[in-house]
């Protein structure tokens, strides 16, 4: 079978996953820092969370995998927690700053 979605359509999916603390999605956050997708159709998200600590880690990985399931064409998906570089409120997207009220 043959891949028939995109990064793009993984990074849009992706925007249904939402940091339950701060109510933004993760990529809007900035959170996921790439999503490659190979001819199998194995996707691997590079993304981070807002802090080494953050309680809900784990839900959020899983919500991942989640948002994923339904890609036609989908092979393996792998989740690589990455804490380089560290996330910042900088990597918010305007539509996040603007929804939080960060100028």
């Amino acid at each position: 079978m043959s891949v028939t979605f995109t990064r793009e359509d993984v990074r849009e999916n992706l925007k249904g996953v939402y940091d339950p603390e701060i109510g933004v999605n993760i990529v809007d956050l900035g959170l996921v820092y790439d999503a490659d997708v190979s001819d199998k159709g194995d996707v691997l998200v590079t993304m981070t969370l807002t802090s080494l600590g953050c309680p809900l880690g784990p839900v959020i990985l899983q919500e991942v995998t989640n948002a994923l399931k339904d890609l036609p064409g989908l092979g393996e998906i792998d989740v690589k927690l990455v804490w380089s570089p560290p996330w910042s409120p900088d990597m918010m997207s305007e539509d996040a700053k603007d929804e939080l009220g960060i100028w």
